[in-house]
């Protein structure tokens, strides 16, 4: 497909570490490299480069066990181990002539942005570089998946899960983004950017499929698909020509790994960065790459990566095995037992991860290799902040609309087939309320009894929280929301603070674009993509038509029926910021109010560590079979007295290692960020502060013939003391 085709158409402890080398590192040092990259010396050394590229990585992953996971909303899901550890990569582009005028995109392997964490980040970079990275060349945005570490967004709904808000979690991901940050700072260096794009299937499906035909016939006509295929691919090259990193954009839904896995991890987009990065550099370990591959979320509103469909999985019941119902996505008339299928069910979620990652890293790595566009022209950010409670605006046919306070429907409790929810709640059932009087009751007690001016503006949708009237402890929902874009040459980037559905997307681009070239801001080149649910979260942004459906996505759509209408007309409005000679700065509604300080959480902290009587931290107490040659595809696995991880993250670290003995010397080969990996560590004892870890490799095939060990790093806090590491390795072990 040609470039613009589709377009043709379509109308902790780590503080301390960083406060430690930033005191290591000379004052001097810093402001040389921001005046190098901000002033006059860059330009005379970029005269045939238009653009100043930065690009780092920073670990973000916050306590792998003991804590709830974010994304499924499920109490049960506290994790219990380490698959793959969570990153974030930073992206930044700035104007050779004008370095002043730049962005800093922040993709991060997390379930959402968040309005806390990005004003933690916000504040920490404009003290570090004055000037340089403000509220509004900022974007913080998450890949929407949902197998990593709960508890780090501040309003009260999504933290009831989790016991609370979770400060261990916030600060891993704040540290980690800042670090990102710094490392693509220091690497600012001339370079052009190429934009691609490809058609890449069976990666996606719609899962609302029925709520996807309520959208005019017409329209629904200009596509092939009821999702978006379309991967666009932003390419970044160094003075030379050669690549330095992309960032791509694709929508599917972070939910390869399902709602009972417990083990940290990125699921398919970070498994697609961890290929393509690995495929660059392969001697590198994860996260140390100077290649930086990142796979950005996209109008992910409706997609799912269970592309066999969903199923009923209900033993001994006539329709077990059967396709779900179509409508209600039910079985025998409830949600609990209709689950999406990945490609790979009949193996592991896991497989069916690393099938959905690899289809993304192919299709990036055929946009790379490909014929590309060279990207051209300044480079431009605007950000400013709507409420979204009772915003009144003006519909193109003149029509005087509103959108609402947040609440959400009773659908939202249905989940969706990537995750069912509970109870008697369904999709697509606009009349559940009187079908159970007992909800009425309980909803009245857990938020707001909603007045009748908010049940007539949230229209079709039946109530069941009413979160934007919900205010203590601290506020229930944001009713403020961050608006931004960033323009990269004829390249222009929506973000969005919620999940788009697929046509929610399409409308949008296809709105902003129009705008950007009917007003002279870019030509007929032009390129947009959306990129969310990024800064602050409010979840999901479907059709009028999809809303009135009231399937998961519409009962989620917190701010009404016009919620899409409003974020067309405030977008649009902002394109003029974004031409050459734009000065000056939007009107603004007041940010989220902070919440963080107000927090509650109600995790225990790690009381004390023990070993075992006889014992010590680290011992091997099951051991690798040393009698008998592994081979490819085996696993091989060793057990050690173990400590609580929350002891220490090891950001930028690890807690184990597969050792190789070469020429006499060990070597590490694998880390527990590669995906044949697994950390798994078990409470033995509360009482006795006992607890065991459980470290595997499945070996990849092509893995050298030789002698291997399995190690683990650990941290035991005694009762009174301090922390301290120690080391536990397995014997070796040899593979044929």
């Amino acid at each position: 497909m040609p470039l613009l085709a589709q377009y043709s158409a379509l109308p902790v402890d780590f503080w301390d570490l960083l406060v430690s080398l930033a005191e290591a590192m000379s004052n001097a040092l810093w402001y040389l490299t921001a005046f190098l990259a901000s002033g006059s010396i860059v330009q005379n050394s970029a005269v045939s480069a238009q653009y100043l590229l930065g690009l780092g990585i920073g670990d973000i992953t916050g306590p792998v066990v003991e804590t709830n996971m974010m994304g499924y909303a499920s109490l049960a899901q506290t994790d219990t181990g380490l698959h793959m550890r969570e990153r974030s990569r930073a992206f930044i582009v700035a104007d050779a002539t004008v370095p002043s005028n730049r962005i800093l995109f922040i993709n991060a392997d997390i379930a959402m942005g968040d309005s806390g964490v990005r004003r933690s980040i916000v504040a920490n970079l404009s003290s570090q570089f004055p000037g340089v990275y403000t509220d509004a060349n900022i974007a913080f945005v998450g890949t929407h998946q949902h197998s990593g570490v709960g508890g780090y967004l501040e309003n009260l709904l999504p933290q009831i899960t989790s016991l609370g808000y979770v400060p261990q979690t916030a600060n891993a991901i704040i540290a980690g983004s800042v670090l990102a940050v710094q490392r693509a700072h220091a690497s600012l260096a001339p370079g052009s950017l190429s934009i691609g794009n490809t058609t890449v299937l069976n990666a996606n499906i719609n899962r609302s499929p029925t709520a996807y035909l309520a959208n005019p016939a017409a329209e629904r006509a200009l596509y092939q698909y009821d999702q978006d295929k379309d991967m666009t691919v932003l390419r970044f090259d160094d003075a030379t020509g050669k690549a330095r990193g992309l960032l791509s954009f694709f929508a599917v839904h972070g939910t390869s790994l399902y709602e009972n896995n417990t083990l940290v991890s990125a699921d398919n987009k970070g498994m697609a960065a961890f290929l393509y990065e690995s495929s660059v550099e392969p001697n590198s370990m994860p996260g140390n790459a100077t290649f930086v591959a990142g796979f950005s979320q996209s109008n992910v509103g409706d997609t799912s990566p269970n592309t066999l469909g969903a199923f009923c999985e209900s033993p001994g019941q006539p329709y077990d095995g059967l396709p779900c119902e179509a409508d209600h996505s039910t079985c025998g008339g409830t949600v609990e037992d209709c689950h999406g299928r990945g490609p790979g069910f009949q193996i592991s979620d896991f497989e069916s991860n690393r099938i959905i990652g690899q289809l993304q890293f192919e299709g990036a790595q055929t946009v790379m290799n490909g014929p590309m566009t060279p990207v051209h022209g300044t480079v431009k950010s605007v950000h400013t902040y709507m409420s979204m409670a009772n915003h009144t605006f003006t519909l193109p046919n003149g029509t005087i609309v509103s959108t609402c306070p947040a609440a959400m429907g009773f659908a939202f409790a249905g989940g969706t087939t990537d995750g069912p929810g509970a109870f008697d709640f369904i999709q697509g059932d606009n009349s559940s309320t009187p079908q159970n009087p007992f909800w009425e009751i309980v909803k009245g007690a857990i938020t707001p009894q909603p007045t009748a001016a908010q049940i007539a503006c949230q229209g079709a949708k039946p109530i069941l929280l009413n979160t934007g009237f919900a205010h203590i402890p601290y506020e229930w929902a944001p009713n403020s929301v961050d608006i931004q874009m960033f323009r990269i040459g004829n390249f222009v980037i929506l973000i969005v603070p919620g999940e788009l559905t697929t046509m929610s997307g399409r409308r949008i681009r296809q709105a902003v674009r129009a705008k950007l070239i009917s007003s002279g801001v870019l030509g007929t080149d032009a390129y947009v993509v959306v990129a969310g649910p990024a800064n602050v979260y409010a979840h999901y942004v479907a059709t009028r038509e999809e809303y009135g459906v009231q399937r998961y996505e519409g009962a989620s759509t917190i701010f009404g029926p016009f919620t899409l209408e409003a974020y067309i007309d405030k977008y649009s409005s902002l394109v003029p910021f974004l031409a050459d000679t734009a000065t000056g700065t939007p009107a603004s509604d007041p940010p989220p109010p902070e919440q963080t300080s107000k927090a509650i959480s109600l995790q225990t902290a790690v009381v004390f560590d023990a070993a075992p009587i006889g014992k010590s931290f680290g011992q091997v107490l099951t051991d690798v079979n040393t009698n008998t040659a592994y081979q490819a595809g085996n696993t091989v696995s060793a057990q050690f007295v173990g400590a609580d991880p929350r002891n220490n993250l090891r950001l930028e670290g690890t807690f184990l290692t597969v050792d190789q003995l070469i020429s006499g010397q060990w070597t590490v080969v694998r880390t527990d960020s590669h995906p044949s990996t697994v950390y798994n560590w078990t409470r033995v004892s509360t009482i006795l502060g006992t607890s065991s870890v459980n470290i595997s490799w499945t070996i990849e095939s092509g893995t050298p013939a030789g002698t291997y060990r399995l190690r683990y790093f650990g941290d035991s806090k005694p009762l009174i003391g301090s922390i301290s590491a120690f080391t536990g390795t397995s014997s070796s072990f040899t593979i044929a």
